[in-house]
């Protein structure tokens, strides 16, 4: 098969990445090698220095007083009067300086806000960095949270260590919320020795004690890897220190033994659930359970708890449709992911952008570029917003259409709109690129990937190293190996702390 050339490099035919916008040009562009935490300076210029004072003139003009209205003492050119008060239009200065200064604070604050909720952590971290080179800059425990856990959730654990290690440094002291924060950051890169050690740094500190949420976290990637005995350990430990699980956390151990196909384990804790009096099943727990049939394209079984829960009186919810939706449309069973959407209708229960998500990775799975694009089509014109798996399920629909110019386009289009770019994304125009054969175009995105601080998994290799071998290019397959192995090492490098490297 001829290979097909997408030629949509990301410095040429995509629109950058909106990490550094164009427009920005006052930014000092980050070098591929950027620090942990210490980033550049934003382009937001700091408030306005104090005002000079004008020179004043070397002689002085006399002041002839009316008789009897003060002490006959005339002043002598270079003398000056005591206690002079303070000209008006100078205080007006100062308040004008005052504002000026308050608007510009108010007006970075804004900004960073702004670049947390776009999920932008680089431009976040640079201008935090900024806002803490301030004379006037407070650190605040709630800009420490909301960057930690924006970090977790970018796949950079690393960076976030440091920075609540830069929180301590700053003068404010550890809490576990900061704590389980940090720990979930690791949690989210499946780095569960991290995790541990974060724990354990928890339980020294009398003031940083873990809770039922910091134990909920760390159960959730136990449970993910499958890693039952240390499920079974921090169940234990829980018990030592009379912390009662939670029905968020049965319901994490619930979906866990469902993926790994422990059913009777699964319904052993359903069944204490029903029992409790402290942890009944929600409909979190019928969404967990029906997840975990659906997914496995068992939709008898699916069908058969769905009746199951609400004969326990346990009423769904929107994203109990999305789930059903979902596992009929992998299924390709169209009518009656149809019949979900219409009762979903009468019942006034909103579509969601997860909705239209499910719909439009069922037509994208077996390349019916049509109906994906009149589902996404039609979700812009019910004003809902598409999101990141959006954007790549409509890559993955028109790769497998073999259209990749419409791949061309959708990346321009998430661009515009500002969609977060993560590894999922970046994966999906890997594997566009892998199906059109267009190799060199392939490195492009990879490159561009590592450039803007995404880092590649497993999957990321695993695309390219089978399109290598597709072409037989086994120097290429030998370097990505070589390369992956480096960067596992790196990243246990980093996580480790500073006495044990040294030692």
């Amino acid at each position: 098969m001829a290979s097909i050339s997408l030629s949509f490099s990301f410095s040429s035919s995509i629109i950058p990445s909106p990490i550094l916008p164009h427009h920005h040009k006052s930014i000092n562009s980050p070098t591929p090698q950027v620090p942990i935490f210490r980033v550049t300076r934003s382009a937001i210029s700091p408030p306005p220095s104090k005002y000079s004072k004008s020179s004043s003139s070397s002689v002085e003009k006399k002041k002839h007083w009316k008789r009897g209205e003060f002490p006959g003492i005339t002043e002598s050119p270079g003398t000056s009067t005591r206690n002079r008060r303070t000209p008006i239009k100078n205080i007006k200065k100062k308040l004008d300086k005052k504002s000026i200064a308050k608007a510009w604070v108010n007006t970075v604050t804004e900004a960073l806000s702004e670049r947390v909720d776009k999920k932008q952590w680089l431009q976040a971290l640079e201008i935090f960095d900024m806002l803490r080179e301030q004379s006037w800059y407070q650190p605040k425990e709630g800009t420490y949270m909301k960057l930690i856990v924006l970090l977790g959730k970018n796949g950079q654990p690393h960076r976030a260590r440091q920075l609540f290690t830069t929180m301590i440094e700053d003068g404010l002291e550890p809490t576990p919320e900061l704590y389980t924060a940090l720990l979930a950051a690791y949690c989210r890169s499946n780095m569960i020795d991290e995790a541990f050690s974060t724990l354990n740094e928890m339980k020294n500190l009398p003031l940083c004690q873990p809770d039922i949420f910091t134990y909920s976290t760390l159960i959730k990637p136990c449970v993910d890897a499958f890693k039952f005995d240390l499920v079974e350990s921090l169940y234990e430990e829980m018990a030592e220190r009379a912390i009662t699980p939670n029905t968020v956390t049965q319901n994490i151990v619930l979906n866990g033994y469902g993926k790994a196909g422990k059913f009777d384990e699964m319904e052993k804790v359903l069944s204490s659930m029903l029992e409790s009096n402290m942890c009944k099943p929600d409909v979190w727990t019928m969404n967990t359970i029906i997840s975990v049939f659906g997914n496995m394209g068992q939709i008898d079984m699916m069908e058969k708890w769905y009746e199951k829960f609400r004969n326990f009186g346990i009423e769904p919810e929107t994203r109990t449709f999305n789930v059903l939706i979902g596992a009929y449309g992998k299924k390709r069973m169209y009518d009656k992911m149809s019949s979900v959407m219409e009762y979903m209708r009468k019942l006034q229960f909103p579509w969601t952008t997860s909705t239209y998500n499910n719909v439009i990775e069922a037509f994208a799975d077996v390349g019916d570029a049509k109906n994906v694009e009149l589902t996404f089509d039609q979700m812009r014109a019910e004003g809902m917003k598409p999101d990141t798996k959006t954007f790549c399920c409509l890559i993955n629909g028109y790769a497998n259409a073999g259209l990749f110019h419409k791949v061309i386009s959708s990346v321009r289009l998430a661009a515009k709109l500002e969609i977060p770019e993560n590894t999922s994304f970046y994966n999906a125009v890997l594997s566009a690129c892998a199906k059109a054969e267009d190799l060199m175009e392939m490195e492009r995105v990879f490159n561009r990937m590592k450039d803007n601080q995404c880092q590649p998994d497993d999957t990321s290799y695993s695309i390219m190293i089978e399109a290598y071998r597709k072409e037989g290019m086994n120097d290429k397959i030998y370097y990505l190996e070589q390369e992956q192995q480096i960067m596992t090492t790196d990243n246990k490098i980093v996580s480790e702390p500073e006495d044990e490297i040294l030692a």
